[in-house]
């Protein structure tokens, strides 16, 4: 997995419909665009082999399990303006190229390229990042379809989507040093639905992974850090000791398990339990965080069992040293599993 700089005329016209993309040796059609937020688009392509002597992409893949059976891929395409913008993307496809994991999407491919500016345009480089597609759509995307619809999860989807989630955090907060995801979230959490059994649930967008520990020393320090956090974690899903930072503190991987707290909340009722705050006269976000200030919706009938709504809360301790780990978090939700297939079966 690398990048070169063959193709560059292709690659740039391609996103104007012009033609195909070279991500180095390999050539994909853009059928149609998939989404798109702030400098990034994302497309589905599909690979074209039109040289008998070319070699596919899923023929170069290290692990062949990641390749398309039909040749169909999700491409993201990134403006870079800054030199910050340009060492920002490529942490993200250093991060990415990191873990693999079933359940943490992989990036398969990339390029960065440099683009000639105009007056119109101050775009000096341009990133292609090859991924898997996943056309089910996101975790965010089916609870606002189910909420239309006034439906629910049922107890066993919610566990097995949540346990998924829980395995490809684990791998990244295992990693030697341990990685912070920093942005848990129901948008951020593909699933791709099967047949007869739980959906398929697959992390993404690693942009604002980093190493999870870190020491604060000084005040500098801390706004630093705070202001990383308002850019890079969504505010919703942010744990409270990243809002008002002291100028002595000691941050770890147990910000993500206060996102995954709100996210387990949110494959329940749709949102994250905070939210309601932006909706009332008066209310703070920041507040209702700080204070952990969970409000329950009217769910589904029969309501969640009271162990759910009791596992959110023990994720979402203000207090991040009394906050559970990864590790303590998938013991308990077997243990769930385990209890509600059983009563299920009786």
């Amino acid at each position: 997995m690398g990048c070169s700089i063959s193709g560059l005329n292709a690659l740039s016209d391609s996103v104007n419909g012009k033609g195909d993309v070279w991500i180095n040796e390999n050539r994909f059609r853009v059928v149609r665009e998939l989404g798109e937020g702030g400098f990034a688009f994302v497309f589905l392509v599909k690979e074209i082999i039109s040289d008998p002597s070319s070699t596919a992409l899923s023929k170069k893949l290290k692990h062949p399990s990641f390749a398309s059976d039909d040749g169909t891929y999700a491409m993201k395409k990134l403006l870079i303006q800054t030199n910050e913008q340009l060492e920002s993307v490529r942490e993200e496809i250093r991060v990415s190229s990191l873990f693999i994991h079933p359940n943490i999407l992989p990036l398969l491919d990339y390029a960065i390229i440099p683009v000639k500016g105009s007056q119109e345009q101050s775009f000096k480089n341009e990133a292609y990042l090859l991924f898997p597609v996943h056309l089910d759509g996101t975790l965010l995307d089916n609870s606002k379809s189910k909420k239309a619809k006034k439906e629910f999860f049922s107890t066993s989807d919610v566990l097995q989507i949540f346990r998924q989630l829980c395995a490809g955090l684990k791998h990244m907060h295992s990693f030697d040093p341990p990685y912070a995801h920093n942005d848990v979230k129901p948008g951020n959490v593909l699933l791709t639905q099967r047949k007869d059994q739980s959906p398929l649930v697959i992390l993404m967008d690693l942009g604002s992974a980093r190493p999870a520990r870190r020491q604060i020393r000084s005040r500098a320090e801390a706004l630093q850090l705070q202001e990383w956090t308002s850019e890079h974690c969504s505010a919703p899903y942010r744990a409270p000791e990243l809002w008002d930072l002291p100028s002595h503190a000691d941050i770890d991987e147990r910000t993500d398990i206060w996102s995954l707290g709100c996210t387990l909340f949110a494959i329940m009722y749709g949102s994250s339990p905070f939210e309601y705050s932006r909706e009332e006269s008066g209310g703070s976000l920041q507040l209702a965080i700080v204070n952990a200030q969970i409000k329950w919706p009217a769910g589904p009938n029969p309501p969640y069992p009271e162990a759910l709504h009791q596992f959110v809360k023990w994720m979402l301790q203000p207090q991040a040293a009394v906050r559970p780990l990864i590790d303590d978090i998938i013991i308990h939700v077997d243990k769930l599993i385990s209890k509600f297939s059983e009563e299920g079966a009786r």
